[in-house]
Formats: C-alpha cells, structure tokens, sequence
C-alpha cells in the first residue's frame, strides 16, 4: 500500500534548488577568475543552471496543487481570494525591493543617477513567478472547465517557447515603460524574463495536474515512473539535437526551445527519484523541507546579505573581495546555508505557533515601507 504525503517529492526539488542557489550566488561573487577555468567548473555550471528552472518549475506546480480544492470559494472573491492574491503580490514587491538603493521613489528617480531606476526596474526570479502565478490563478478564475484551463496553459506555454526568440531580439523600451519592456527579454538587464522563464512555470503547472490524475488512476509510483522514463528521454534526445543533429545555426538561437527541454528532461528526472526517496519514509522530515516552505524569506534575505552594504556602507562583496580560493568560498556558502537553515527553522516554527500575529506583522511592515516608498 502506497504511502501518502508524498507530494513532499516536489518540496525536495525547490528547497534544494533554493540551498543550490546560495552556492551559485556565492560562486558568482566571489569565486576567483583563475578558478573559473578549472576543469570541474563547467559541471559546476551545468548544476548550477538547473536551479532557477528547478525554482520556477516547483513553484507552478505546488501552485497548481493548491488550486485543487476551494475553488468555489475564491471565485466568491472573498478572503480567501485576497489572503492568496496577497502573498503573491508579497513575493512581487519582494523581488522590486532586491533591486533598491534607498526607499524612497524620489531619490531612486534621480535623473541625476539614471541607473538607480533602472536597477530597480529589473526583472528577478521574484517578479517572474508572481506574474507567472497570478496569471494562473486569474485563468483559474475566469475559465471554470477543466479541460479547457490546461488546454489554456498549455496552449500559452508554447506560444512562450515560440515566441521567446523573437522577443529577444525586440527592444521593447521603445514603445512601451522600461518598466513593462523588461518583462519581455535581457536587453536592459533583466535576468528572468517572462520569455523563456514563464515556460518552466506553465509546465509545472501542466505536471501538477499530470500528478493529480495519475496519482488518482493507477497510483503515484507509477507516476514517478513515468517521470524518470520521459525525463531521460527528454533530457538524452534534447542533447542528441543539440551537439549531433542541429547545425550551430540553430543551436545558438537564444532562448533556445531545445535547452527547455533539456532542463525539463533534468527536472521531471530529479521529481521522480526524490519521490522514490521520500516514499521510503512514514513522515519525512528534513531541513530541506523547511527552507522550501519559507522560500521567500530564504531568497530575499540570502540576496540582501550578499549584495546590500550594511557594513559601513560596504557589503561582503568589498569587505572580503571577489577573488577568492576554493575553500574560501566553500566555507562562506556552507555558514550562509546553515544561517538561512536556522532562520527558516525559527520563521516556520513562529509562523504555526504565532499565525495571526505573524501574518498580520509581515503586512502592516509591507504595507508601510510601500507608503515610505512612494511619499518619501
């Protein structure tokens, strides 16, 4: 007999890729750049490119999840719609917030330091999946099949993937708001673009309620099974195209639909043997579930130490310098993993023990440094 909670699998998937994605970080400041043509770097580096896909890619799919159930309710747009609204527009301003010199719209507004705006104007990882999410949870909303909803997605998810090369090679900013324009592409120097991220979200979503059905109809191992077979054959036949069969005409399209593919052969691969491994336990419990569930909290305040100047107005980047050993880096991304395991421990233990005092602090604080944001 199968055992249940096992939808802890996709859990396993976004807090490692959250716990990866300090090392990246941390490698990317610091590490020196004699060290970045070492013969080990370049698995580095392909590791280290599964974890925004990873990141993106649970959180469509746990969305989706909880999408399941109460449907009927939030369509009466009461508290339950905005209490779900509102953290996702909690998770938009924490991405704008990453990118800010001061709070204050004046100053960062300056025409006098035109790169403080469009700095803040930037699109991270944050904004894309908040987009990405209350997007679907608008469609959700509004189209009440079934059928139709995914149809929806799926439909949207390869206009995306079509799309995306095209976008890339269009400056927006010339007819609409920096603003909006960096949601299209990196010309100004967003790093998550709506095209090609919002695929990884969408599909999530679409293996959500894969998981759904087959958990339903012949059982969640079978399910992982399917995973890890389409996996590698997405992964082994994305690569075949890549390096054997397509000329470098094609290869060097950017964003790339077969590099989608071949991340996405990675990550349904990586779903299906976490599964294997969670089904081994009757409740299992790990610190990697813990940073998973207070992902936000992990992502901006690992971002904010690494990049803000606290010190005397210096950050770590000019206290400890950008060219750094091995070891170096090493022991600076295992005491920042172990902090930001300790703070999700804490936050996730206050959050069920204080939740109405917690929740309702966390918006008063939002809400005021919005205001200060705007008047100040």
């Amino acid at each position: 007999m199968e055992k249940k909670n096992r939808a802890q699998f996709i859990d396993m998937l976004k807090g490692l890729a959250l716990i990866v994605m300090i090392e990246v970080h941390v490698i990317n400041i610091f590490l020196s750049s004699d060290l970045r043509s070492a013969w080990w770097f370049s698995y580095l580096n392909f590791i280290n490119g599964l974890v925004a896909p990873a990141f993106t890619f649970s959180s469509g799919m746990v969305f989706v999840l909880s999408l399941q159930k109460g449907l009927d309710e939030l369509r009466k747009f009461g508290m339950k719609f905005w209490n779900k609204l509102g953290r996702l527009i909690i998770v938009f301003l924490a991405g704008y917030s990453i990118h800010i010199s001061y709070l204050s719209l004046r100053k960062i507004s300056n025409p006098n330091y035109p790169h403080m705006l469009q700095e803040f104007l930037k699109v991270d990882i944050l904004q894309c999946i908040a987009v990405g999410l209350i997007l679907l949870l608008l469609l959700r909303l509004i189209i009440k099949n079934d059928k139709s909803f995914y149809v929806t997605i799926l439909l949207l998810d390869i206009f995306v993937l079509a799309f995306g090369p095209y976008a890339w090679k269009t400056d927006f900013a010339q007819f609409m708001p920096l603003g909006i324009a960096n949601y299209f592409n990196r010309l100004h120097g967003s790093l998550f673009p709506l095209f090609p991220w919002l695929a990884f979200i969408l599909t999530g979503a679409l293996t959500g309620k894969l998981y759904v059905e087959f958990k339903n109809k012949i059982g969640e191992k079978k399910f992982a099974q399917y995973l890890i077979l389409y996996g590698s054959i997405f992964f082994g036949s994305s690569i075949l195209l890549l390096y054997v069969l397509l000329p470098n005409s094609i290869v060097e399209i950017k964003p790339n639909p077969v590099f989608f593919i071949y991340r996405l052969g990675v990550l349904l691969f990586l779903l299906g043997i976490f599964w294997y491994y969670i089904s081994k336990f009757d409740n299992y419990s790990s610190f990697i579930l813990d940073v998973s569930r207070e992902s936000l909290m992990v992502y901006w305040l690992h971002i904010n130490i690494l990049y803000k100047k606290f010190w005397d107005g210096k950050g770590l980047i000019e206290i400890l310098g950008i060219q750094l050993n091995l070891v170096e880096v090493l022991i600076i991304t295992i005491v920042l993993i172990a902090i930001m395991i300790l703070l999700a421990k804490g936050w996730g233990f206050l959050k069920m023990k204080f939740p109405v005092i917690i929740s309702r602090s966390v918006l008063i604080i939002v809400t005021a440094c919005v205001i200060i944001f705007f008047l100040s």
